[in-house]
């Protein structure tokens, strides 16, 4: 329980001062669209992004960029909101799964990969 508090105070945080990353935005460069619209790649319960199914090299090096960029922007942020790099992470999953579009991919608690249908998607317990 004290767990799911302390997520559900670093997402409120970020969300109430307007810290909450926006890598999606940030990242539409075409390789990246591109991999995302054909389901190679989808949003991890950790906030940050993964290979659904086969990773190519050039795979392997775009999504390992944006997950270096993601984690030194969780880190800054993380430490100026007084929260710890894996709740502030956790906290970014949330919002970056909730956020997905129908069509592309997710991991959903247990560690699957789903497709996001018409209706929410699943998140994670301790998310609020």
């Amino acid at each position: 329980m004290m767990k799911r508090n302390t997520l559900m105070l670093a997402a409120a945080a970020l969300l109430s001062v307007g810290l909450v990353a926006a890598p999606a935005q940030a990242q539409r460069d075409p390789a990246y669209q591109a991999a995302r619209d054909s389901g190679q790649v989808g949003e991890k319960t950790d906030g940050y992004l993964g290979i659904v199914g086969n990773a190519t090299p050039a795979l392997q090096a775009m999504v390992d960029d944006l997950n270096n960029r993601r984690r030194a922007n969780y880190a800054e942020r993380a430490q100026a909101n007084g929260v710890t790099l894996i709740d502030y992470a956790t906290a970014q999953a949330c919002i970056l799964i909730s956020r997905t579009v129908p069509g592309e991919m997710y991991q959903a608690p247990d560690g699957s990969w789903q497709q996001r249908g018409n209706g929410p998607p699943m998140l994670d317990p301790r998310c609020p």
